[in-house]
């Protein structure tokens, strides 16, 4: 009797054997691939990784160790000059820019006594420049515009590690300088920008891109020229060169060994100690430097030829 079923004879101990050792042969060889494979990827992955550091490292140190390039146009006296502009609004003393180590040439005030010259240092994360900027900004604007007084603004960087790592106080502070440099009918407008949205102190502080937009609000010419400045970070030199300056240097134009702190407002040389948040009390101390200096004008001697002998 026959049964139904494979023809093929049973393999033997031997081949079974065989055909074992050579599945197990197969196994390795897959095993080996498969950690050459995932070794390649680890080690790919690492060198990526490795590239990506190393070209971070280069980058911040590029940043860190370039020299240091010229500074802004019309911040000459580290400060940027408003007064009355022909049209009766506010226009700009231009200035040539300093080159990188030199020393910065401090504004000739008017010394006529019918002239407030208003200096103000401010931090753009300073609180208390923004309580000044919004009591005093509109007063100030219109003293200008009629011829009655001078402003300069010093931007500086004292806040710059209170931002929760990102340099508010320094990017800011660069980005005015940006416009000074590119757009300084502008800067004004921009200035006002920065206070009116003043992040809080301890905060990330506004981006780069929010330091563009309101460089556009402000009608800023050249923006493109602005954009790549406020990327670039291009016056970070300068910006902490003239912040150390108003730090450890005599305030030009005044007995004041240096700023302690912002806002520093100074009048005709006279240093405003007064409220922030009170109009009437800044402008009387406007009323009454100017006078000072009008009262100091008036009893300087004007000095007399010396008569020369006649003609023999």
């Amino acid at each position: 009797m026959t049964y139904g079923g494979s023809s093929q004879p049973r393999p033997t101990r031997n081949e079974r054997r065989e055909a074992a050792r050579e599945k197990a042969r197969l196994l390795r060889e897959e095993h080996k691939k498969r950690e050459r494979r995932n070794r390649f990827l680890i080690q790919g992955g690492i060198i990526v990784a490795v590239l990506a550091i190393a070209a971070l490292v280069v980058t911040l140190i590029v940043q860190n160790t370039r020299p240091a390039g010229p500074g802004p146009l019309n911040m000459a006296s580290d400060g940027i000059l408003l007064t009355a502009g022909d049209d009766g609004g506010v226009t700009v003393v231009e200035t040539p820019a300093l080159a990188a180590g030199e020393a910065p040439t401090p504004t000739v005030p008017d010394e006529s006594g019918t002239v407030a010259n208003i200096v103000v240092y401010v931090d753009y994360l300073c609180p208390f420049c923004g309580d000044f900027e919004a009591t005093n900004s509109e007063s100030i604007r219109t003293m200008v515009e009629e011829g009655a007084a001078t402003l300069e603004v010093h931007p500086v960087a004292i806040l710059t590690n209170k931002s929760a790592g990102t340099q508010y106080s320094l990017r800011a502070a660069n980005a005015a300088a940006c416009v000074a440099d590119a757009s300084p009918e502008s800067f004004w407008d921009f200035n006002a920008l920065l206070f009116e949205n003043q992040p809080e102190e301890g905060s990330s502080g506004l981006s780069n891109d929010e330091l563009k937009a309101f460089a556009g609000d402000a009608g800023a010419s050249s923006l493109p020229a602005i954009e790549r400045c406020i990327d670039d970070t291009q016056f970070k030199s300068w910006v902490q060169d003239a912040t150390n300056r108003a730090l450890t240097e005599p305030v030009p134009n005044s007995d004041l060994p240096s700023i302690t702190g912002t806002p520093t407002v100074l009048v005709n040389g006279q240093q405003y100690g007064g409220s922030l948040e009170d109009p009437a009390e800044f402008q009387s101390f406007v009323l009454q430097a100017t006078s000072a200096t009008f009262n100091d004008s008036e009893s300087t001697p004007t000095p007399t030829p010396t008569p020369t002998a006649p003609a023999q």
